[in-house]
This record gives structure tokens, C-alpha cells and sequence, in this order.
């Protein structure tokens, strides 16, 4: 039975071995079609590239509202986080010591004014008696000596009188700027200290800064590309046009302002330089505080050569992009990217821009092997 089983196994390793390599076998290779890709032309047009930075919102005016004079608060007149004009009135100050303090400075004063007439006429009345030889001239010094007293007393009632009243008039503490007030510090019925205790704080709404760093390098480059257009990023910021961008995915917010401000000198500790944007923002949705991420136009306007992300291939360090010659053969061409402009990423080095390159099916094709090219056409814009 044994001798049996071993003729038969014999038997089919002498057919498998006398099987053609181009059988219908499974393990037959074939003749496969180039895989199919899709190309298209990289876009080309008018760019100007742009640099990211980090910065934050403030307020253009911002202010500590503090009390001028000490006293008990007697009230509190606005509602904590809604919008304010400037001179409404917030907070009022126990009034009845200053109303006190104002009518002794105006009974002085009257005392002082009576004082200073009586004064005057016994110098008048001297003067005619000298004239006629009744009265010793110095007797006309005495009442000219009083009669300047009196005058000087009256002119400091008078301004006993001006700070009674300004102190009257600073319970009463109203808003100096136009904006949004935050909330109260201190309740009614508190002992405030004369500008000492914030009661609370007024930031401005619209217009609204924002605020960010440079480098040295980019300040160089900023201040020609300003002078090429006859403007000074010193002066007004140069006028550049920028956008800031807040949040990301469906939450991101992109706003345009000018750049209007750069500090007047490079800061030695972080070889850094300030510059401002004014931001508009009459929809009230900005806030002082808030971080964002403004795009500065890095460049003077040149033609650009743009292509897909997906076009590109990481290998280490380089950047390649796959090339189709004459044949539709693909061959692997290192490029330098820069920033992302209208969807697409800038070239700024390997391309000439009137290439076939490979933006869809980069996994099946090879350096050098033959592809089944479907050619489309880039929107100016990716969507």
C-alpha cells in the first residue's frame, strides 16, 4: 500500500515540473497595464507670499477707573460688563461732607469779601485825609497793608471755594473713555481711598489692536519691501494689508486690518521688534486679550508656481514631486516649498510651472515606470 501512494506522489512532481512558466497556473505573471494616475499642470499666477506670527488683542484705551477724593461709596450706577459712553455717570460718593466743606468755603469767602471792602474804603478814605494834611502817612501804610491782606485772603477763600466744589464735584465719578466696563471691585457702602482703590475698568470696542513680535531678519525684509513701495515700516507700520486669523476648522474667524505701528528701536533682550495692526471690529466680536495669528504679506508680488499638499512626497529631508517626461514615465524631482496660498502650497525652487505632475495615485507609482496619465485641471483657488 505504502509502494502505491509513493508512485503516485512521484508521479505529479514529474507533472508539476513539466508545467510551461507561462501556464494558466496560478502563480502566471502576465503583462499589467500602467497603473493610472492623476496629473494635471501646477498653478501659475500673481502671488504674494506670507508670513505667520503670534500675537494678542488689546484694547486700543483701556483705563482703571479710581476715585479723586476719599470717601464712603454711596452708590453704583451701571449694570457689570454692559457698554458705557463717555461722562455717564458709575459711581457716587457720600456727598454730604463735601457739601459741608462747600458752604464753609463760600461763608468764608463772603467774611473775606466783606473784610477786603471794609479794607478798601479805609484806604480810600486815608488817602483823601493825606491829600488835605489831616493824617500821617503812616497811617495811610497801615490801612494799605490791610487792605492787601484782605485782598490776599480773598483770593485764597476763592480757591478754598474752586476745591470745595471740584471735590463735590468728583463724587461723582463718570466714565472718561467709551467702551465696555467690567465689574465692580468694591460694593456700596465701602470706605474708598483717594486714588488708591480701582472700583473697575473701561476698555474701548472698536477699533482694537493687535500685537506681535518680529525677528530681526523679517524686519529687514518688512522695511524694503516698504521703502520699494515709498513707505516706512517705521512710519504708520508701513501700511501693509493683513489678516488674523482666530480658532481653527469650523470655529476659525479671519480678520483684515493695517498695520499702523512698529516700536522705535529693536528690543536688545529678545532681538525682537513690536509691531501693531489696528483691527476692525464694529461687530463688537473681538475681545483684549484674545491670541491670534496675523498673515503679513512677506513679499513684493511675483509669478508663483502653486501645487496640492497631496502632490507632495516627504523622503527624510527632501521634498519630491513626481515629473512625467515625454513617455509618461514618472521621474522624481526634489522642490523647495514655501507657505500656502488659496489652498495650494508655493514652489519656490524645482519647477518651472508648465510640468505634468502626479496629484493623485503617488503610492502606485515608481521612479522611472510607465503610468496611465488622466490629466485635470487645478482651480485658481483650491476648494
Amino acid at each position: 500500500m505504502r509502494a502505491w501512494i509513493l508512485a503516485i506522489t512521484a508521479l505529479g512532481l514529474l507533472a508539476a515540473c513539466d508545467q510551461p512558466d507561462g501556464g494558466g497556473g496560478a502563480g502566471g505573471g502576465g503583462n499589467q497595464p500602467p497603473p493610472t494616475v492623476t496629473v494635471a499642470k501646477p498653478v501659475t499666477k500673481k502671488i504674494v507670499e506670507d508670513d505667520e506670527f503670534v500675537g494678542r488683542f488689546e484694547a486700543v484705551d483701556s483705563v482703571d477707573l479710581r476715585a479723586r477724593i476719599g470717601g464712603y461709596l454711596d452708590t453704583i450706577n451701571f449694570v457689570d460688563g454692559t457698554k458705557v459712553e463717555r461722562g455717564d455717570l458709575l459711581f457716587t460718593i457720600d456727598q454730604r461732607p463735601f457739601l459741608t466743606s462747600l458752604r464753609q468755603a463760600e461763608s468764608s469767602l463772603q467774611a473775606d469779601e466783606a473784610s477786603f471792602n471794609f479794607a478798601k474804603q479805609q484806604l480810600e478814605r486815608a488817602e483823601q485825609l493825606l491829600n488835605r494834611g489831616n493824617i500821617s502817612r503812616s497811617v495811610v501804610d497801615q490801612r494799605r497793608e490791610s487792605f492787601l491782606s484782605a485782598q490776599s485772603a480773598i483770593e485764597g477763600s476763592r480757591a478754598a471755594l474752586e476745591r470745595a466744589r471740584l471735590d463735590l464735584e468728583y463724587t461723582e465719578i463718570r466714565a472718561p473713555i467709551s467702551g465696555r466696563i467690567g465689574r465692580h471691585l468694591i460694593s456700596a457702602g465701602n470706605l474708598i481711598e483717594a486714588n488708591a482703590s480701582v472700583l473697575t475698568s473701561i476698555v474701548s470696542i472698536n477699533p482694537i489692536y493687535f500685537y506681535f513680535d518680529i525677528n530681526e531678519r523679517y524686519f529687514l525684509s518688512y522695511s524694503r519691501d516698504a521703502q520699494a513701495r515709498g513707505a516706512s515700516l517705521q512710519e504708520g507700520g508701513g501700511g501693509l494689508k493683513v489678516s488674523v486669523t482666530l480658532g481653527a476648522g469650523q470655529n476659525e474667524e479671519v480678520r483684515t486690518g493695517v498695520l499702523d505701528f512698529s516700536e522705535n528701536r529693536i528690543d536688545q533682550n529678545t532681538g525682537t521688534m513690536r509691531v501693531r495692526a489696528v483691527i476692525d471690529n464694529s461687530d463688537e466680536f473681538l475681545q483684549p486679550g484674545l491670541f491670534g495669528r496675523i498673515n503679513v504679506p512677506g513679499s513684493l508680488p511675483y509669478d508663483g508656481i502653486l501645487i496640492p499638499d497631496e502632490a507632495i512626497v516627504a523622503d527624510q529631508q527632501r521634498r519630491l514631486v513626481y515629473v512625467l517626461d515625454g513617455e509618461n514615465k514618472a521621474r522624481q524631482v526634489e522642490v523647495r516649498p514655501g507657505p500656502r496660498i488659496d489652498g495650494y502650497r508655493v514652489i519656490r525652487e524645482g519647477l518651472e510651472g508648465d510640468e505634468q505632475i502626479v496629484i493623485n495615485g503617488l503610492m502606485r507609482v515608481r521612479p522611472g515606470s510607465p503610468v496611465t496619465p488622466e490629466v485635470v485641471e487645478l482651480p485658481p483657488v483650491a476648494e
